[in-house]
């Protein structure tokens, strides 16, 4: 049960300057290449002769070669070259292709109605591309449906407990959470003003003396299915956002099967830009909090429910519980609209096939 006509991450941009990636999303195994201009290519990863995966044979010029019998296939999915007999081209010999786009540095692909695909779409991830900021990438594989990644990022509280060696702060317990839905976007927010800092947020501000009280914020916007920013940072208590040490984070989960998830994250800062220790201590967060910390509790959730449907099993729902819950609820809804438009779809075609 995954959306179609929507926009995927497929992998960073990079991934395929030199050669293919292989990738399978929303149970759709997919090849990504560049042709020789640069412009990226998605294939269904699977030649229409013998089934096996292109991505198992090699680019050439514009196309991939299977590497079972060596047919070839442009970046539109047409076999254009065939070494056998006497060269001619079966005319079954075609394999999709799936619209993809480069934006924000990031590859991103479309598995739906391909005249529905509109890159303007995509949620704004700029800052990715900002100079004056500092990046730091990282990827995971987890073993764990989507949505329940998606819960633990719009449910920040849980990194008092799963995080406390980063995170603990009375201030963010008892911070102000707040939950605004636009269209089908849910914002997370949660302000916690006037207090302790975090260790891992003391870190943000050059020189603080660890005693005067700041202002932290945590606040994670959300668009379907599965696409999040979070916003994070602090300031001395009372003085402008603007003035303090800030980060934006790109959460980006596409579900690889039902109970398996790509994980993609890139943290960008607006302080000690040229700080090599703050590189090193926030790929260490990325590999503690995220790696060690996040991943077994999810994945333990995930083996410990024994399915995909967690509404099914009747969990108690507390107040931290309210994005997560909305953003299910619009993941549903596209779900029920697109599986009714294509069951109206199906439906026209057999009463035109029975005229």
């Amino acid at each position: 049960m995954f959306l179609r006509n929507t926009w995927y991450m497929a992998g960073w941009a990079g991934e395929i300057d030199a050669g293919m990636l292989a990738r399978r999303i929303a149970d759709t195994p997919v090849v990504l290449y560049r042709r020789e201009d640069g412009t990226p290519v998605a294939l269904h990863d699977r030649c229409p002769h013998r089934f096996a995966p292109l991505s198992l044979g090699r680019v050439t010029g514009d196309a991939i070669e299977c590497g079972y019998h060596g047919l070839r296939f442009d970046g539109t999915g047409k076999c254009v070259g065939n070494p056998h007999g006497d060269g001619k081209i079966p005319q079954a010999a075609q394999v999709r292709t799936f619209p993809v786009v480069e934006k924000y540095t990031l590859l991103w692909i479309w598995l739906g109605e391909p005249s529905r695909a509109d890159a303007s779409q995509i949620p704004d991830f700029s800052f990715l591309e900002d100079p004056a900021r500092r990046r730091v990438d990282g990827y995971l594989h987890v073993r764990a449906n989507y949505q329940l990644e998606t819960d633990n990022l719009l449910d920040l509280s849980h990194t008092q407990f799963v995080h406390a060696n980063f995170h603990f702060s009375e201030a963010i317990l008892k911070g102000k959470h707040e939950v605004v839905q636009s269209g089908n976007t849910v914002h997370s927010n949660l302000w916690c003003p006037n207090g302790a800092p975090s260790p891992w947020f003391a870190k943000r501000i050059p020189g603080y003396d660890g005693r005067s009280p700041v202002d932290q914020w945590m606040d994670m916007r959300w668009d379907p299915p599965c696409v999040l920013r979070l916003d994070t940072g602090i300031t001395p208590a009372g003085r402008p956002r603007e003035e303090g040490g800030q980060s934006f984070t790109a959460h980006i989960l596409t579900p690889e099967t039902e109970t398996t998830t790509h994980y993609f994250f890139a943290h960008s800062r607006n302080f000690r830009t040229d700080d090599a220790e703050m590189d090193e201590a926030i790929a260490h967060w990325q590999r503690v909090g995220f790696g060690e910390q996040d991943k077994p509790m999810l994945e333990a959730v995930q083996r410990a429910m024994g399915t995909t449907d967690l509404m099914s099993l009747k969990p108690i729902l507390l107040p931290i519980d309210t994005a997560a819950v909305r953003a299910r609820r619009i993941v549903k809804r596209l779900l029920d609209a697109e599986q009714q438009a294509g069951a109206g779809v199906a439906h026209a075609e057999g009463a035109l096939q029975s005229a």
